[in-house]
């Protein structure tokens, strides 16, 4: 349908339809890409991405959208220490898995409770979104709670990765999306097959802040490995 596509991420808008529709889709660590013109939801997770039919189309992509920018200053600014000299795509490598230690966290493997999944979306309804757009800057409330998300990243993902001397995680699809949101993690989802009814899904690779770079490397040799890929069909 289309050569490239951009995605804006706060919690999964990239890594999850990209999943479900068997195509490549890169969430890049936070402020590597500029959000300027994107309707914020906050500036601790949003990013921006693209989505692609091949791992080396998107990061040929994310090579054009990287850097700074004087209209998203200051996160540019923090995250172009994290841009390879040379770019991305020198990461395209066949074997790029080797040598690499993957952390597979049980809790993304793990069946959903129905009743929980449905309870829990009673907290994320339209009236919440229509009464955060009445706020007028962040109060103390959400300073607290800024405060905490960067907590839990620090004793959370990046604990974890650096105690395992990890260079990624994976999960299925984007069931990992929450965990590299609050952190402002890179991921890249990659198609990895095709259920009973033909429905697509994927494997997610996620790292720590400027991690893009050995994610690239697995998720490339995992799709030329692989080639699961089927392009999409059309019935009259």
């Amino acid at each position: 349908m289309a050569a490239v596509t951009l995605g804006s991420e706060t919690d999964g808008s990239i890594l999850c339809p990209s999943s479900w529709n068997s195509v490549v889709g890169i969430k890049p660590t936070v402020g590597l890409t500029s959000r300027s013109g994107v309707i914020p939801i906050t500036p601790l997770q949003d990013t921006i991405g693209p989505m692609c039919r091949t791992v080396s189309d998107a990061v040929h992509v994310l090579d054009a959208i990287v850097g700074y920018d004087d209209l998203d200053a200051e996160a540019t600014a923090a995250a172009s220490k994290y841009i390879p000299h040379g770019g991305y795509t020198q990461f395209l490598r066949i074997d790029g898995l080797r040598g690499k230690r993957i952390g597979v966290p049980d809790v993304f493997f793990q069946g959903y409770d129905d009743v929980y999944m449905a309870e829990r979306l009673k907290d994320f309804g339209q009236p919440d979104l229509i009464a955060a757009e009445k706020t007028n800057g962040i109060g103390e409330r959400e300073r607290a709670a800024i405060q905490r998300l960067k907590e839990i990243s620090t004793n959370g993902l990046e604990k974890l990765m650096k105690e395992h001397r990890l260079d990624a995680i994976v999960a299925p699809n984007s069931d990992a999306s929450s965990v590299l949101a609050v952190g402002g993690y890179p991921g890249i989802a990659v198609p990895a097959g095709y259920d009973r009814q033909g429905v697509p899904f994927a494997i997610c690779f996620g790292g720590l802040r400027g991690y893009e770079p050995r994610l690239i490397e697995m998720a490339y040799a995992f799709e030329q490995a692989t080639r699961v890929r089927k392009p999409p069909t059309f019935r009259r």
